[in-house]
């Protein structure tokens, strides 16, 4: 697959502070791209490179296959985790302004923001201040002025933030759509249910590192440990426990079930089946329930971090 944006080897520090250290991403076209890390990892001070607010100690950024340069800019939609509206100013005024720095003429930067602000539902804010919206409001305002002008690639530094579960899943579903119609997506947030939902390809810094990246399918699959959770009707629940407890490696679980069973997640040997374990489980009881389990993003984000 094609890659939009690759960073290579890109250094930064701060005096004697160390932002970033030799971090290299390669973001392919089309895709939704998880930035990941804790507090202070390194993640802004990437994003800011790659948008040209501040430029790298060592190593280099291409966009598109071409060394960063200033006009490339125009080419890049950043919404920050901190806004940056002008509160006393008309929302249409506002969103007409900052659309013609993008480089929209005013007639079209009226035509697309007639067609996201009826999107979105909200074509009679036209004329408030920002000031009179809430920040969730104020956030969809941004929204749209960092996609307006169509740019190959989409920086989005938390973007549910301030947003309520139902705009917040509106949200979610137009950056689809615009991964979906070719947009490029960098995605960086701490919440880890959004990555599952949305990212294809993650990369993960600490401590001013990339300690992983990769596609998040693949990451899954290094993460499982041929562990599943079971559910097993029995009318001889201690003795079919002690059975299990011995030829197994088990630990304790605990899920919603309507039936009175034995409840385990069972570890099997790497060069075991899953079929194998269903095969026995059946000689012991009714299996009531039989699943994999594969670890969250959230689970493989703490054990690399903590690791690390």
């Amino acid at each position: 697959m094609d890659k939009l944006l690759v960073a290579n080897n890109v250094s930064k520090s701060f005096g004697e502070f160390t932002a970033l250290n030799d971090v290299s991403i390669e973001v392919p076209k089309g895709s939704i791209f998880g930035l990941l890390g804790p507090n202070g990892a390194g993640k802004t001070t990437l994003i800011r490179i790659i948008n040209q607010i501040t430029m790298p100690d060592t190593g280099h950024v291409l966009l598109d296959g071409e060394p960063l340069k200033p006009h490339h800019i125009e080419n890049i939609g950043y919404l920050p985790e901190e806004r940056g509206l002008y509160k006393s100013m008309k929302v249409g005024e506002q969103a007409l302004y900052l659309a013609q720095l993008k480089g929209l003429s005013k007639a079209e930067a009226k035509k697309r923001l007639k067609y996201w602000f009826e999107r979105l539902e909200i074509g009679d804010w036209w004329n408030k201040k920002i000031q009179e919206l809430s920040k969730g409001m104020a956030q969809k305002i941004q929204f749209i002025v960092t996609v307006l002008h169509e740019p190959k690639l989409l920086i989005f530094d938390e973007p549910f933030s301030g947003f309520d579960p139902i705009n917040a899943n509106l949200i979610k579903d137009e950056i689809l759509k615009l991964r979906d119609d070719g947009a490029t997506v960098i995605f960086s947030t701490h919440r880890m249910e959004s990555v599952e939902e949305m990212c294809d390809h993650i990369a993960l810094i600490n401590k001013s590192n990339k300690i992983l990246d990769g596609k998040l399918i693949d990451i899954k699959r290094q993460y499982k440990s041929n562990t599943f959770e079971v559910g097993l009707v029995t009318s001889n629940k201690s003795e079919v426990a002690a059975i299990i407890e011995d030829k197994f490696e088990v630990f304790p679980t605990d899920f919603k079930t309507i039936n009175d069973e034995l409840q385990y997640k069972i570890k099997i040997p790497v060069n075991a089946m899953a079929n194998d374990l269903v095969t026995f489980l059946t000689t012991q009881g009714q299996v009531t329930h039989f699943a994999e389990v594969v670890p969250s993003a959230s689970d493989i984000f703490i054990e690399t971090v903590r690791n690390n």
